[in-house]
């Protein structure tokens, strides 16, 4: 009987920190794939010695570079989207032009959780072309 107590026990304090990972799950996973996306951009400019574009279609919630295209989890939306200073996050497609020589249009995205009200920003560093991930309050 002690041991069912503390099994049971456990697994009542463990429930709610689990299902806020699982919450949170959304948020880590469009973080991460958009990251990644940037980072074969780059990558593949730089390779190829050749313009590679990051195409982002907001209305439909995708994202790809060189034709592979991934969604966004169904709990997350794009609140603004930038890019080389122009609001996007109405248009059809939006792109972002990553150059051979490592650097990369100005780029902004500010992507919301509505499971969990959480935001993130992630932005390019023109110089680097690299990522650079905040989190919002």
């Amino acid at each position: 009987m002690m041991v069912v107590a503390i099994i049971g026990m456990t697994m009542t304090m463990g429930i709610p920190s689990f299902l806020r990972v699982l919450r949170r799950e959304g948020m880590r996973k469009a973080e991460s794939e958009l990251v990644e996306a940037c980072q074969e951009a780059r990558r593949a400019a730089i390779m190829n010695n050749k313009t590679t574009d990051l195409v982002i279609h907001p209305i439909d919630g995708t994202f790809g570079v060189g034709g592979a295209q991934t969604a966004f989890p169904n709990d997350i939306t794009i609140d603004i989207l930038g890019v080389n200073f122009i609001q996007l996050e109405k248009a059809e497609e939006a792109r972002v032009h990553f150059f051979p020589n490592g650097t990369s249009d100005e780029f902004t995205i500010l992507i919301h959780s509505t499971s969990d009200g959480s935001y993130r920003k992630i932005s390019l560093d023109t110089v680097t072309a690299l990522t650079v991930v905040e989190d919002v309050k």
